[in-house]
């Protein structure tokens, strides 16, 4: 019980009313200050205390007002005497509840493992949970909550354990356990890479991260086998698994060995493929941004910004209307000079379309260079599929670039107006 409180929450909590005042009118001293307290705790925590320190202080001083007791009377009342135990009984009867039996033990430890382990990992909460359903059950909480969560979270496990086990297939099974036996020098370097970060950005990193996510795949993990568990509980096996070396998973169950590669290896599938895609896009960012600055140093450097472009557009012009006869070097060329008029063609094609092509350019001579090693294997890696039928073709674009990306060992590039092969494409 918390043990701050507000003047008006204690008045409205802790005041005996009505029928409470029938219970306490034969009480005095001690016992009556006591069993008032005892009263009102249990009817706001559907409990006995085990200690007088559960009892606020701010709860203690106003009741022993009301009741007309000494505050510091109640160190005479004893939790564990005769008379605490039949105000204990007093109390269920008055309220409508009884003590748990041992068949409510065993219920609600099924209920518990059944119904919020699966969903809930707090001990706290799971205990909280417990408290709620048997004062819905009007039961008095047994004194073994604490063996109760326990065995309910060790059912649970199994449950899960048994159900992941079966789902996996003997097949699967076998190839999960066979990454952790010693001697397995492979299956430990996959085990070990499953727990290392991409790192940082770059086509070194997507690569490894493409032949990790290709060997995990080859364990065979069946679709949706955790698609109906709680998020939760597959990220906490995730993340007892990603802790625990070789020798830690040889020392567990077989079967809840298998559970926690199922999980690892599960997690770091999705995981993996989601940073594939953005691996891929930063690096495309990476190569993209790359160009720029070089086409933008080569520009910057090739540029004069020319001023007074109008004046010099009316010189040219007057000088043309007014011999018109005459070539370009013998009547323009004196008027405005031959370096201002490279200086204004350098300046017009500088424009942006100029830009893009010659960014283009570049990131196709960056990526022909280095990074075509990327892209066959990731589309080979990556499914590309969207329910939008707007974009339908430029997920036929994907696929055919996934089949035709590298014939013969070099990339070929379709560009608008190209008659692209449509044979095999779904």
């Amino acid at each position: 019980m918390r043990q701050e409180w507000s003047p008006e929450d204690v008045v409205a909590c802790w005041t005996p009313v009505g029928p409470d005042r029938e219970l306490v009118a034969n009480k005095s001293g001690p016992t009556r200050l006591g069993f008032v307290l005892l009263l009102k705790f249990f009817e706001l925590e559907g409990r006995f205390p085990q200690f007088v320190e559960e009892f606020p202080q701010a709860a203690v001083d106003y009741v022993a007002g009301v009741v007309k007791v000494p505050a510091e009377d109640l160190a005479k009342y004893d939790l564990s005497s005769r008379s605490a135990k039949g105000h204990r009984t007093q109390i269920r009867e008055a309220l409508g509840f009884r003590p748990a039996t041992r068949a409510d033990e065993e219920r609600l430890t099924g209920w518990l493992a059944d119904e919020v382990c699966p969903v809930e990992l707090v001990e706290d909460r799971l205990r909280e949970a417990l408290l709620v359903q048997c004062r819905s059950d009007r039961i008095e909480p047994p004194g073994r909550i604490e063996r109760i969560v326990a065995a309910a979270r060790a059912r649970a496990d199994r449950v899960f354990c048994a159900q992941t086990v079966a789902r996996l297939g003997e097949a699967c099974a076998g190839r999960l356990l066979d990454l952790v036996p010693e001697g397995n020098e492979d299956g430990i370097a996959l085990l070990a890479s499953l727990k290392r970060d991409p790192g940082a950005v770059g086509l070194d990193s997507l690569l490894t991260e493409i032949t990790k996510l290709t060997a995990v795949r080859q364990l065979g993990l069946p679709e949706g086998l955790f698609a109906d568990c709680s998020e939760k509980l597959v990220a906490a096996w995730r993340a007892r698994a990603i802790k625990m070396y070789p020798s830690d998973f040889r020392d567990t169950a077989e079967d809840v060995r298998t559970t926690l590669l199922a999980a690892l290896c599960a997690s770091r599938q999705a995981e993996i493929t989601d940073a594939l895609v953005e691996l891929l896009v930063a690096l495309v960012h990476k190569i993209n941004a790359r160009a720029e600055r070089r086409v933008e140093r080569q520009l910057t450097a090739e540029l004069k910004k020319v001023r007074g472009k109008e004046g010099i557009l009316f010189r040219l012009a007057d000088a043309a209307v007014g011999r018109p006869e005459g070539t370009v070097r013998a009547v323009l060329y004196p008027v405005v000079g031959e370096k201002t008029l490279r200086d204004l063609v350098a300046e017009a094609k500088a424009n942006e379309k100029a830009f893009k092509a010659k960014v283009r350019t570049t990131l196709r001579s960056s990526y022909s260079s280095y990074y075509r090693q990327m892209l066959p294997p990731l589309l080979n890696t990556l499914g590309f599929q969207c329910n939008n039928t707007a974009y339908r073709p430029v997920m036929d674009a994907l696929a055919l670039l996934a089949r035709y990306a590298d014939v013969d060992g070099k990339t070929r590039f379709y560009d608008a107006g190209d008659v692209v092969p449509m044979d095999g494409v779904v």
